[in-house]
C-alpha cells in the first residue's frame, strides 16, 4: 500500500514520519484557514489558540505538499497522524484526490475540519485571528510559532499566503 499525506500547515515542516518523496500538490474543494481552535497543541481549553484546517469550500483550492511515507512504515505513519491529528475529533480523516506537481494524481490522506464540531471557528476577522495567536501557547509552544513556521515554508514552496503574511506582521506587532 502506498500512503500520500497532503500537508498544508505544520505537516510542511514536521511531518513526524518517514517521507521518502515530496511534491507540491493541489487539494480541490477546501481551503486552509485559521477555523479551528487549538486546545492541545497550541493553546489550552482555557486560553484556545488557533491552527490551519481544511475547510470545505466548493470553489477554492489548496496547495501544499503530498508526502509520502516510506515504504512499510505506512502504518505507523497513519498511527503517528491520528493520534496527532485526531487528538480532539475537530478533524476529519479523509482520503482524498490531489493533483501533483509532476502533473499525477494521486490519493492523499488529508485532515479536514469537521464544521459542526466544538472547535471549529467559523470565519474570525484576521484582527481576531491575530489577537488569538499573539497569546496563545500551548502543548507544543507557541501558537506564534506555528503561524511563523508555516508561513515561511508555504513561502519556500514558492506558496506565499497574504493572509498569513498579514497575521505573522500584526502577531509581530502584538507581541513586541
Amino acid at each position: 500500500m502506498t500512503l500520500w499525506v497532503f500537508g498544508y500547515a505544520s505537516l510542511l515542516w514536521n511531518p513526524g514520519f518517514e517521507v521518502v518523496e515530496s511534491q507540491p500538490a493541489r487539494l480541490s474543494g477546501y481551503a486552509r484557514s485559521f477555523c479551528m481552535y487549538s486546545i492541545h497543541h497550541r493553546g489550552t481549553e482555557e486560553k484556545p489558540g488557533l491552527v490551519l484546517a481544511l475547510d470545505e469550500h466548493a470553489e477554492t483550492s489548496c496547495d501544499g505538499l503530498a508526502l509520502r511515507a516510506a515504504p512499510g512504515t505506512e502504518e505507523q505513519a497513519l498511527d503517528y497522524l491520528r493520534e496527532r491529528e485526531l487528538v480532539s475529533a475537530a478533524y476529519l480523516e479523509r482520503v482524498l484526490p490531489v493533483n501533483l506537481g509532476d502533473g499525477r494524481r494521486v490519493d492523499a490522506v488529508s485532515y479536514v475540519i469537521d464544521p459542526d464540531h466544538v472547535q471549529y471557528t467559523g470565519a474570525l476577522s484576521l484582527e481576531e485571528q491575530a489577537q488569538i495567536i499573539a497569546q496563545a501557547h500551548g502543548g507544543r509552544g507557541p501558537n506564534c510559532d506555528y503561524l511563523y513556521n508555516t508561513a515561511a515554508h508555504l513561502d519556500e514552496l514558492g506558496v506565499p499566503d497574504a493572509d498569513l503574511h498579514w497575521l505573522t506582521e500584526r502577531v509581530k506587532a502584538l507581541r513586541a
